[in-house]
């Protein structure tokens, strides 16, 4: 295609992924008004720079969903990911090769310097975005490129700035994503001749803080060769095609068009549903229990400013007087007799019932999240030993089993074959001890605990 037909091209595809996006946006809406608000980019909310740091949805009363949200994926990070430990442990495709002594030497060497890269890199800060995505909307999405001062770099999305799109497989091998560059942003990452005319000037007018949306399309590259003899494949002809356009002001224009080795976006899902493309989540199931709480908190705390500050009725006498209810204030008046203030009504709210009833919507709302079982430590009160602690701890991850498998599939396995990948690329890996391992399959073991927890063989306590 040439940049005209690929420009209309990726305009028709952006405009079909919107409406199949748009039943999921509502819903979304709601979750990040009800648990999470700072998360999310929605029709309405500020997107400039200057607005961003504004109030988000002051109308929360209650945060319970809000930090057993963040309780579930800290749990995840610190059970899945953590920096703090090694996670995974690199295989073969035969499990006898991976065995030779000299093939598993190499394998570790090759495990610990890729934990060397990612711990430099900002990939755990990455997934801590992607775990809280994956709570509260049920998808998340980061793009892992090659950077050249870390090896690697990600950058996490938010929901509501991308779109995805699946395989017949029903793996996503598509994202399309908007986002704001300044003008100093975009001349620096394509040059002042690929931009457009008026970024151009704004850019010679000093004006490099104006904020541009572009749009940024990936997606599997019908024009793609075969790699020969060992040399890489031009840009174009990658596996999968990277478009990037100015949504507006360009024309038919094109900032860059280039490729990718592998599907370079982690677009792990909750739980998936038939054929949806995207995913959903728990804070889908606490929904109904959050915004419960917010309206129970705010009639809890009208019925208290009721009794500390009731409504008051008063004689006519005291019309246009001056008159004061602070503690020890005095109202001055002609006629004492009959004369001052008395409520208008008395009420005695069963506040112990409320109170509880608030408390087991609460609970509701953490079950919904799993953070009982990240604070089981915290929450028991009857434990009598520590085997009976990851004894209860085991049996409650028995329904987070199917959610970690997909983790694996979608997040874990994706994330260290494209790490993997870039730092080959880059010359940051040694060479394999024996020709025969080049075109194995790299299958990685995890080795973190809520994997050992699963299998029944681990019980190293891991918290949020």
């Amino acid at each position: 295609m040439n940049p005209t037909e690929l420009r209309r091209h990726c305009e028709r595809r952006l405009n079909a992924l919107d409406r199949e996006r748009a039943s999921w946006f509502a819903h979304w809406r709601e979750l990040s008004d009800n648990i999470m608000p700072r998360r999310g980019s929605f029709l309405g909310r500020p997107h400039r720079a200057s607005d961003r740091g504004g109030k988000r949805n002051p109308r929360l009363l209650d945060s319970t969903a809000m930090l057993a949200a963040r309780t579930l994926a800290s749990g995840l990070m610190a059970g899945l990911t953590s920096p703090a430990r090694p996670w995974f442990r690199l295989g073969l495709g035969t499990p006898a090769l991976s065995a030779v002594p000299e093939v598993r030497a190499w394998l570790d060497d090759v495990a610990a310097r890729m934990f060397r890269v990612i711990a430099r890199s900002n990939l755990y800060n990455a997934l801590a975005v992607a775990y809280e995505e994956l709570a509260v909307f049920g998808t998340a999405a980061m793009v892992v490129v090659e950077d050249r001062r870390d090896v690697v770099r990600a950058y996490p999305l938010s929901v509501g700035e991308y779109w995805l799109g699946a395989s017949e497989r029903l793996t996503v091998n598509t994202l399309y994503r908007s986002l704001g560059m300044t003008s100093l942003q975009l001349v620096e990452r394509f040059g002042r001749d690929a931009v457009s005319r008026p970024v151009r000037e704004r850019y010679d007018r000093g004006e490099w803080d104006h904020e541009v949306e572009v749009v940024h399309c990936i997606e599997p590259n019908p024009d793609s060769m075969p790699r020969g003899g060992g040399v890489g494949r031009p840009r174009r002809h990658m596996s999968f095609r990277s478009v990037w356009y100015e949504k507006a002001g360009a024309g038919e224009a094109l900032l860059d068009v280039g490729g990718f080795e592998e599907f370079p976006a982690l677009c792990p899902r909750w739980h998936l549903s038939g054929n949806d493309v995207y995913g959903r989540s728990p804070g889908m199931d606490a929904l109904p229990d959050a915004r419960s709480l917010q309206a129970m908190q705010l009639r809890f705390a009208e019925t208290l400013d009721k009794m500390v500050n009731p409504p008051m009725v008063a004689s006519p006498q005291l019309r246009g007087v001056p008159a004061a209810s602070t503690p020890a204030a005095i109202t001055y008046v002609a006629d004492t007799e009959g004369v001052g203030f008395k409520p208008a009504y008395q009420i005695k709210p069963p506040l112990a019932e409320f109170s509880a009833a608030i408390a087991a919507r609460q609970q509701a709302v953490r079950a919904a999240f799993h953070a009982d079982l990240f604070l089981m430590a915290t929450e028991l009160r009857d434990v009598r030993s520590a085997t009976e602690v990851a004894e209860r701890r085991a049996e409650k991850l028995v329904m987070l089993g199917p959610v970690l498998e997909r983790l694996h599939d979608d997040l874990l396995e994706p994330l260290i074959g494209r790490v993997f990948q870039l730092m080959c690329r880059s010359g940051h890996l040694p060479p394999p001890p024996w020709p025969e391992l080049d075109g194995q399959r790299l299958l990685p073991e995890y080795v973190s605990p809520m994997a050992g927890l699963q299998a029944g063989g681990v019980t190293t306590p891991f918290a949020a």
